[in-house]
């Protein structure tokens, strides 16, 4: 949040601003969309729309020439995984801070490309 924004919240003056929040419902409309950046060597994904029992706690990629490959947080919702997965149809699983294990199989085709967005309505869930 921005400087000005805090000021209109908080007393300048008082150095730490107490914030309290909770964590509400989110109900989502849509398939869960993953953005899919990086180059051959490297993949970004950023896993959004997911809803229901909370964000991403882990996530997972999997290959149509691979298994399971674990990713780990790059930043926010971003999730990284440092293989070569060109050339592949790719599948992706999540573990939700709620706890879900969630798989989305089949998201991307073959001939996915970086920069584009994929998005799914069939989730399996364990």
């Amino acid at each position: 949040m921005s400087q000005p924004a805090w000021e209109n919240i908080g007393v300048v003056q008082g150095g730490i601003i107490p914030v309290l929040y909770q964590q509400v419902k989110c109900s989502r409309s849509g398939g869960v969309r993953f953005n899919i950046a990086g180059s051959n060597y490297f993949l970004l994904v950023s896993i959004q729309n997911l809803g229901g029992s909370g964000s991403v706690a882990a996530a997972w990629v999997k290959g149509d020439k691979t298994g399971w490959i674990q990713m780990s947080r790059n930043w926010g919702a971003n999730w990284q995984a440092l293989s070569g997965l060109t050339c592949q149809a790719l599948s992706f699983a999540v573990t939700s801070t709620g706890g879900q294990y969630i798989q989305f199989l089949n998201v991307a085709p073959t001939w996915w490309q970086f920069g584009q967005t994929y998005s799914t309505n069939q989730q399996f869930y364990y």
